[in-house]
């Protein structure tokens, strides 16, 4: 235990000036950007004084310095400021849209473990087959269809022709857990299948490279069937290291704000939020988006690294 704490320890020492650096990156944006968050809330007919008064009340005319150690100290009270046009607390809403966004992270990577594993151990065993070549192809496709053209394409299949799931919109799952479910389905399938054809891609290519270890030929020259062999215990269980770091990338990606899919679906999430905000240069929820996206990172990755040495114990934590 106190190792795995001293790790943990160390991988935030290097993430947390990867935290300041980035977010006062974002705090840099103000004087780069067209424009004032002033101007975006009285409109371009608002006169020079009118504009400036507001930036003085809202703080957006202070140094970048004096600027970013104000949002410092109210993150140390979780505090990040109020929305630009609703004036509701940034944190409150953060949250409020973090739980669509995570539900729909959790059903797109359920989904593309769980079709993608599998296959990927059917094909390593039977290399060069049909099925591994259509796999191939259709992995192949799907790797190179950008995300807005997925997401017409599901929507077309399933609401269109099929008319099996609604075209856009979110109902909560306190309200309604299968009507939830619904309104789910079809975003989170949007951003499966990328991840889907990106697991399965990698995880085969390990297991057949496993597959041509010294200790898998010497266990199937022992006689050992292959369905044993390639249980979790030996073969799948060391192939796991490159889908552990891909994983961790695609939650964050997907954690962070899938933009295009929320948008299109009308999701209220962290991706249609972010579009939002920059669209009315909402300055204190974009810099609490960065933010939150960088710790995310941050903490899945010392998770990753946790578990390369739970797949492999002769990998070092320290």
């Amino acid at each position: 235990m106190t190792v795995v704490l001293k790790a943990v320890g160390i991988r935030l020492a290097y993430g947390i000036p990867v935290f300041f650096l980035v977010t006062f990156g974002m705090a840099l944006l103000v004087d780069f950007m067209p424009g004032s968050p002033a101007q975006a809330i009285l409109g371009d007919q608002a006169t020079p004084e009118a504009v400036a008064a507001l930036n003085a009340r809202y703080g957006y005319d202070l140094p970048t310095l004096e600027r970013y150690a104000n949002w410092l100290a109210g993150l140390a009270h979780l505090d990040l400021g109020q929305t630009l046009f609703t004036r509701e607390p940034v944190i409150d809403v953060l949250a409020r849209r973090l739980v669509v966004t995570a539900e729909l992270a959790g059903l797109a990577l359920a989904m593309s473990l769980i079709v993608s594993v599998p296959l990927a151990l059917v094909t390593a065993l039977r290399q060069g087959g049909w099925l591994d070549r259509v796999l191939n192809l259709i992995s192949s496709a799907l790797l190179s269809i950008p995300s807005f053209v997925s997401v017409v394409l599901v929507s077309l299949v399933f609401t269109v022709w099929l008319k099996a799931f609604p075209a856009t919109g979110w109902v909560s799952f306190v309200q309604s857990p299968l009507d939830n479910l619904r309104y789910a389905f079809l975003p989170a399938l949007a951003l499966a299948l990328y991840e889907t054809a990106f697991f399965y891609r990698v995880l085969r290519s390990d297991l057949v490279g496993t597959l041509r270890e010294d200790f898998v030929l010497v266990a199937r020259a022992k006689g050992i069937p292959k369905w044993r062999v390639i249980a979790p215990r030996h073969v799948l269980r060391p192939s796991l290291t490159s889908l552990v770091t891909l994983f961790g990338v695609a939650a964050g990606r997907l954690l962070g704000g899938a933009v295009i899919v929320e948008f299109f679906f009308s999701i209220p999430g962290i991706g249609g939020e972010s579009i939002a905000a920059v669209g009315i240069k909402d300055m204190n929820m974009l810099q609490a988006i960065v933010a939150l996206g960088v710790v995310i990172y941050v903490v899945l990755f010392i998770l990753v690294d946790l578990a390369y040495a739970w797949i492999d114990p002769r990998v070092s934590v320290r």
